[in-house]
This record gives structure tokens, sequence and C-alpha cells, in this order.
């Protein structure tokens, strides 16, 4: 593209000159320049912008040609995962018990220069500041302060979400930051109640080139929504595709966020992004175990889901070195056939037979939902979240929810002609 322009403006500076010269010899003589008419001057000009005209347009082709072959014989340099900075941002507030989640991020650091730590602050909370400030002295780590502190005037029924309003506000302005300020390409953004797993960097440095080079993918995620202890198998190296956004540790790319980023909500936004508008029909890659857990029983979300959810949820202990394992099967060429095909072979069964057990020497087993009402029976009996987010339900792929109960695997699966979801199932 840039040598096209380079032609034209090559065109654009021969014509401008002759015609200049043109100009100069008509305006000193009128009638006749150098014994030759003027009008023979003009057809001699003409013939000649005519010959260069056509001497471009040649080399116009020849370079297109030249550009074809580059690309058809060029092989795109695959992204290795050690050629990417990708800063840790913990998003903080007045939580003194910060240093846990510093403790493990620190701990288990591969590379802190591959893995800059930068602790964003709100709240202006100083016990808190004064805790980070001392990993800034001894680890190096890096600690921003949001500018903004202040009250954001809401009128009285949204008084009460003040505080997600300001996480929002706070989220904005750190990944602005991040990508602006400070120009990295991609972020893992974790927040200050979460305790990360031993091979935490060792799963994002495996699952970047994925995300990169996947233009159907647009975040990875460390968390599973259904990962309680007893849901979940003992493959931890096991990974999926899934249309919910899951939050809770996740990285994604600059380009998503100079996407995402000026149309930022001022509040909610995490469920924001589990919209159509944003989400786009793009997944997430998600663990079977999740890779973070959260210790943060308060919080805006007033320990929403905590006590009956989230505290029984397993972090993953064993170290598994993603970074020499194959991952291409989750690009979604490779991934979707295969998904689809799993789940059509798989039994079909009532909710009521697979929790009798009598089908229990199957590997894994099948249970059809055709209504909101239908998936949110199935899943209260069988312990998993039965909520939808813009339609979706967690940690569905397709409409597939995949867990485990009583240690075989289900699939809770919508019927062979469905046709995507339902943002009304919300």
């Amino acid at each position: 593209m840039r040598r096209k322009h380079l032609v034209g403006v090559v065109v654009v500076i021969f014509l401008t000159w002759n015609l200049l010269m043109y100009y100069m010899l008509v305006s000193k003589n009128p009638g006749k320049i150098g014994g030759v008419s003027v009008k023979d001057q003009l057809r001699n000009l003409q013939g000649d912008i005519e010959r260069q005209l056509s001497h471009n347009s040649e080399l116009l082709q020849q370079l297109q040609k030249l550009d074809e072959e580059i690309r058809r014989t060029t092989t795109p340099r695959p992204i290795r995962a050690e050629d990417t900075i990708i800063p840790i941002l913990l998003i903080a507030c007045d939580r003194t018990t910060v240093s846990r989640s510093l403790d493990l991020l620190i701990k288990y650091n591969p590379n802190k220069k591959r893995f800059p730590i930068i602790v964003s602050q709100d709240c202006g909370h100083k016990p808190t500041a004064d805790v980070i400030q001392r990993y800034v002295g001894e680890y190096g780590i890096q600690h921003i302060k949001h500018p903004n502190t202040s009250e954001i005037p809401l009128p009285w029924p949204q008084k009460k979400f003040q505080g997600y309003y300001k996480l929002s506000r706070h989220y904005k302005w750190a990944l602005n930051q991040v990508f602006h300020t400070f120009n990295y390409s991609a972020v893992i953004i974790v927040e200050d109640d979460l305790d990360i797993s031993p091979d935490f960097y060792e799963y994002f440095s495996a699952t970047f080139p994925v995300l990169h080079q996947d233009p159907s993918l647009w975040c990875v995620s460390a968390w599973n929504d259904n990962g309680k202890v007893g849901m979940v198998s003992e493959e931890a190296d096991l990974l999926y595709r899934t249309d919910f956004f899951p939050g809770l540790g996740w990285m994604m790319e600059r380009s998503m966020w100079i996407e995402i980023g000026p149309k930022w909500p001022e509040a909610f936004w995490d469920d924001w992004m589990r919209h159509p508008d944003q989400r786009k029909g793009r997944a997430c890659i998600r663990p079977e175990i999740c890779r973070t857990s959260t210790f943060g029983k308060k919080g805006v979300s007033k320990g929403l889901f905590y006590e009956k959810h989230l505290k029984f949820i397993k972090l993953n202990d064993k170290f598994v070195p993603f970074t020499k394992t194959d991952l291409s099967y989750l690009s979604k060429e490779k991934y979707d056939p295969y998904f689809a095909k799993l789940v059509d072979n798989t039994p079909e069964v009532s909710v009521a037979e697979a929790m009798s057990g009598r089908r229990s020497n199957m590997k894994a087993l099948k249970i059809l939902y055709s209504t909101k009402e239908e998936f949110k029976s199935t899943a209260k009996k069988l312990g998993i979240m039965d909520d939808f987010k813009a339609g979706v339900p967690r940690v569905a792929y397709k409409g597939v929810v995949s867990f485990m109960y009583k240690g075989q695997r289900i699939y809770l699966t919508p019927p062979p002609n469905w046709t995507g979801y339902d943002v009304k199932w919300s």
C-alpha cells in the first residue's frame, strides 16, 4: 500500500512540475516558444505525460504482483510466549490484605521483567497504600494511584450502587494507563482478593499466542464459574472455549481495549462485557480447574454468592507445563467440530436418570433443556450456577454447559434445533 502511495506522489509531482514549466514558458512568450508554436509544445507535453503515465501504470502492476507474491509465499512468524511483555494489573482499593495477593504474585512469578506487577489503587486508603509501598521498595512493583476518588453524583435509586460506579471508573483509568501511558500490548487483570495457582503464569504464557492468533477469541480467563470441589475433574490440563465472560483473573490485548475502552460503561462493567454488543460472537478460553480463587467475602458485591458458592471453588495446586503443550486445539476451526461431535455422541438421559446413578458406567451423559425454566430447574438439582447474563449460562459454549456430577461428565445441552442465545433469558 505504501508503494502505491509513493507511485501516486511521483505522478502528481511530475504533472505539477510539467504544468508549472509550461505556464512559465507560455507567460514569457504567448505565441511561440523556442521557434515552436505553443500548440506544438502542448502536443509534445501531452505525449510526455501519456508516456510517463503508461510507465507508472506498468510499475504499479509490477509492485502489485510483487506484493501478492510476498503474501503468498511468506508465512507469518508464530508468536512465542516469551516475545511479549504482559504486565499483571492488580486492582486495589482499601483491603490491607492485598499483601496476600501480592505475596503469591511475587512467589510464582517466573520472570519479573516479562511479568511486571502494577498495582492500581483507588479509594485513597492510606493503610492499604502503606502496605503496597513496602512491595515497591522490596520487590520493585509499580504503584499507581487513581487521581479521582470523589463520590459520583447519582440519583437516589442508584446511590446504593456507588461502589460499582467507582470500580468501573477505576478500571477504565487503570487500563488506559496500561495501554496508552505505559504502551503495553496485553495485560492480565486481577483484583486484591484473589489467590493464584502455582501455574498461573504458565497458563497465561501458553494461551497468549492462541488468543493473539485467533480473532474469534477476545479473552483468556483463569476462572470456571462451576469450578467447585466435586464439580470438576482431576484433569488439570483441560481447557475450554466459553461464550460466557468469566473475569476473575483474565487477559486481553491492547487491540481489544482500543475497541471497548471508548465506550466503557459507568457501572457493572463485567455484565456489560457479556452483552452481545461487546462480545460480538467471540469466545474466551477458560480452565477446568480454576487458576484463581477469591478470599474476598466483603466487597462492592456485599459477598454475593460467596457463602454458598465462591468459597467452595477449587484452586489448582498442580503445575501443568502448558507452554510445552500444543494448544492449537483451542482454535475455533479445530475446537468447534470436535466439541460438537463429542456432545452429539454422548448418550442422552433425563435429569432424574443422571442423578440416580444408574448410568454411572458411562464416561459422560447429556441432558437436554429447551426453556429457561428447564435449565434453571436442572441446574439447581445438579448444583451448578443457574443464572444467565445476556442470555448466556455461565461457562456455556454453543449453549452447552460442561461440568462433573458424582464423578461423571455432564453436558447440559440445548436441543438440536438451537439457533443461539436469547438475551431475554436473563
